[in-house]
């Protein structure tokens, strides 16, 4: 178990030095010039060239990448552009927002998927499978802005049940942070439960077909017990990995959830320096994104030992 660990933490460097060096090649050669969006329309040519000078752009990109890489690998990204702060504080200050919207997001999903996915398995067929089917494809198809603006319009604006958008930290009390954040996780959480739904009923639908199970009933054991502690358990592998590959894929939704309810994550961080060509601030953001899905990934692996014990690396 140590030796795999290791293996694949070591396995994670690679990774992201090739994920920092796209990323840089990317940002430095696409159109557009950070240094024109700082002086902005009424700046002149000098001006420009100033600015330029004074955030090293007037650098070779090779010279640009190693400068920035030994500031890397001391733990420094770099200072923002736009907002005249270090990059690791920027981050700082907007990973409560997005830490909290994930995880309430995929408790949601979980505590919702699982058993509904169990539950149509056990109802093949029936009219509960059919109707967990059909959501599956609308939560599928339906875009996560589209989702979000008909929440806002049925939930807040018309019922006034939660308010539009806007965010309160945790330490403004636990009953504000979760009001502000329900709708925005309600909508989010759409499509990873129509994922983790999705698998769940087709791995326990398999392994209601198993020899075991039907011996598990023939003892005459309660059927809840034979669907939890059977076969839910035995199915747990393709439905940890599907979770697991949820909360990667929160990173994409987080971005156009947050910009929606105007939640000041690291997702409009993202937006925000984007459209203001700040380099470092999206280099550090997306190196963060990049080591998280790789840790998840790594933390997914090792959980097959304790699910399957016939698993051994």
């Amino acid at each position: 178990m140590l030796n795999f660990l290791f293996r694949r933490l070591l396995s994670t460097i690679p990774v992201l030095l090739i994920v920092a060096v796209l990323v840089f090649l990317m940002l430095r050669l696409t159109p557009g010039d950070p240094a024109a969006v700082l002086a902005g329309d009424a700046a002149n040519t000098e001006q420009i060239a100033l600015i330029r000078q004074q955030l090293g752009l007037d650098k070779s990109v090779p010279e640009q990448f190693f400068i920035w890489f030994g500031h890397l690998l001391s733990g420094d990204l770099g200072q923002s552009y736009y907002y005249k702060t270090e990059v690791t504080t920027l981050i700082g200050q907007r990973l409560e927002p997005t830490v909290s919207l994930a995880l309430i997001t995929i408790t949601i999903a979980v505590l919702v998927a699982v058993p509904l996915g169990v539950l149509a398995a056990w109802r093949f067929g029936g009219w509960l499978d059919r109707t967990l089917m059909g959501f599956s494809v609308l939560g599928f198809s339906v875009p996560v802005f589209v989702l979000a603006y008909l929440l806002i319009w049925l939930v807040s604006l018309k019922l006034g049940w939660l308010p539009v958008q806007g965010y309160k930290r945790m330490a403004d009390g636990l009953g504000l942070w979760l009001y502000h954040l329900l709708l925005p996780a309600l909508t989010l959480s759409v499509i990873y439960i129509a994922l983790i739904a999705r698998v769940t009923r087709a791995s326990v639908l398999e392994t209601l077909g198993e020899d075991y199970i039907r011996t598990a009933r023939a003892k005459g054991l309660p059927e809840a017990k034979v669907l939890m502690r059977h076969a839910l358990a035995n199915a747990a592998v393709p439905i940890i990995t599907v979770i697991g590959i949820g909360i990667a894929l929160l990173i994409g939704g987080v971005v156009v959830t947050e910009s929606v309810y105007a939640i000041p994550g690291l997702g409009r961080l993202t937006v925000d320096a984007v459209l203001a060509r700040d380099f470092p601030t999206i280099q550090g953001v997306i190196l963060l994104f990049s080591f998280v899905y790789v840790m998840i990934n790594l933390l997914v692996d090792l959980s097959y030992v304790f699910f399957d014990p016939r698993i051994r690396y």
